[in-house]
């Protein structure tokens, strides 16, 4: 590989990795997701969805579903740039064909390109080591294994201290995160890491599985503390608008999360859902959640509000 290789990324997460290890630089495309830091945001973008992107929560999954139940990826390369942009990598995922271009279209594409032969870097994360290991594996390919090192004990580092701190809070309490609404999809992978070290325990899926759909009825059984609701891709915003389909349920105020005041929404477009550095920032807001007296790294209202409860 040259000195200075010329890096595609085809997921967020990536992007923010090549950044985070000071190679931004060298960065020559993205996919259509790619939006952080702000700086990358004018590069060619490699990717685009299949389906619009607007509507509601049921009608993005159920277009979604109807691409990938024939057998297609949810979304397309442009092939023509991949070819003029060169790269030596590309780095990609493997995890999740929702979340970006799948593997197989990437190895695809990658044999029809004519001018270069890059290398193709995977990511799979469905854990906290997981994602560790991804940062490795990125720095490795663009031989900065160093500051890949560096990368993942200073992000260690961050959380250990949190979950020092969280162990000595008064009471651990019981979090449902959901990171899709309709249908409801509990927060999976590293989500219940997150929820343990911020100081709560996480019901409803287990840490390193991929994340379960759940009936409103199992929510209700097991009437959390606190809901955390950070749909993927979604803004507060976006949200917002979308928290109907649970608050117009007669069901939805029987949850003690929401007698308590403790329902919680997140941007889980730049946080939670992507499996890259600001992990750590998604579990700094999650240490506020739960023990406000305890943390405040200045998320609350930025990055996170509490949402109003139903008034009696």
């Amino acid at each position: 590989m040259t000195a200075h290789p010329r890096i595609v990324t085809l997921l967020a997460a990536a992007t923010e990795i090549v950044c985070a290890l000071g190679l931004q630089d060298h960065l020559v495309g993205i996919s259509h997701e790619c939006d952080y830091p702000e700086s990358i945001r004018d590069l060619p973008r490699c990717t685009s969805p299949k389906f619009q992107l607007d509507g509601t929560s049921y009608d993005i999954d159920q277009r979604v579903r109807a691409i990938a139940q024939e057998g297609l990826s949810v979304y397309r390369m442009d092939v023509d740039l991949l070819n003029r942009l060169r790269p030596d990598v590309i780095v990609t995922q493997i995890q999740c064909e929702v979340c970006a271009v799948s593997l197989p279209e990437v190895e695809r594409a990658v044999a029809q390109l004519v001018s270069s032969r890059p290398q193709i870097v995977p990511l799979n994360p469905v854990s906290l080591s997981d994602v560790w290991e991804d940062i490795h594996r990125v720095a490795r390919a663009l031989n900065v294994p160093h500051r890949g090192e560096r990368l993942v004990a200073q992000l260690k580092q961050r959380m250990a201290a949190i979950h020092r701190k969280s162990r000595g809070c008064p009471n651990r309490p019981r979090v449902v995160s959901i990171e899709w609404l309709d249908p409801l999809i509990v927060g999976g992978n590293w989500m219940p890491e997150l929820v343990e070290r911020a100081g709560g325990k996480h019901l409803l899926a287990q840490a390193g599985q991929h994340s379960p759909i759940i009936s409103l009825d199992q929510l209700l059984n097991c009437d959390p503390d606190v809901l955390v609701i950070v749909p993927c891709g979604f803004t507060i915003d976006q949200t917002l608008k979308e928290m109907p389909t649970l608050t117009t349920r007669e069901e939805w105020a029987q949850l003690q999360a929401v007698q308590n005041g403790r329902v919680f929404i997140a941007d889980g477009n730049q946080f939670f859902n992507r499996s890259g550095p600001r992990l750590v920032e998604s579990l700094e807001m999650l240490a506020e959640m739960l023990h406000p007296n305890q943390f405040d790294f200045g998320h609350r209202d930025r990055n996170w509000i509490a949402y109003m409860p139903i008034r009696q």
